[in-house]
């Protein structure tokens, strides 16, 4: 595989990967750089293509883990900057929408990074809990287990957020 296939084929992954795992909007194409480049150097050591994606998920985490633990960035809130609406919507619409991403983003960043991990790799990026569970390295019961409790914290985190809204 090139790199430019390597790049065209997992910067989406890789992207939304370091989002979930809590990298500041502003920083995502600078520490996806970050990734690319420990994929370049380390490309050879791979046994086969079918783990590259648990490979590559697996650099994610850890480079995500460094940026958290950096000091500047410890109490930031991440803000995602929401794309562009294709219906006509209000403002205040709008402004609701982003708010609502915005919040659901926080909470799934508050979930403990093996429930956080199954719940956004196979409810946000759609893949087969069997293959959810090669990339956390676990069974698939206990990956199903997780992603039950992921669920059951972000519905409690929600009711609460509603709760005190009133």
């Amino acid at each position: 595989m090139t790199p430019r296939e390597l790049f065209d084929g997992y910067a989406p992954f890789i992207w939304r990967t370091l989002k979930y795992q809590g990298v500041a909007e502003r920083d995502l194409d600078d520490i996806t750089q970050e990734v690319f480049l420990i994929i370049f150097r380390k490309v050879d050591e791979l046994d086969s293509p079918p783990s590259m994606r648990p490979w590559i998920y697996g650099i994610c985490v850890r480079v995500a883990s460094d940026y958290r633990k950096r000091a500047r960035h410890r109490h930031e809130v991440l803000v995602s900057d929401a794309p562009e609406s294709t219906t006509e919507a209000t403002p205040s619409s709008e402004a609701e929408r982003v708010a609502a991403k915005r919040q659901l983003t926080e909470m799934i960043q508050r979930l403990d990074e093996d429930k956080r991990a199954v719940l956004v790799l196979h409810e946000i990026e759609n893949i087969p809990m069997n293959e959810v569970a090669l990339i956390v390295d676990c069974p698939v019961k206990t990956a199903y287990s997780r992603l039950a409790a992921a669920r059951k914290h972000l519905t409690t985190m929600l009711s609460k957020a509603n709760r005190s809204e009133k």
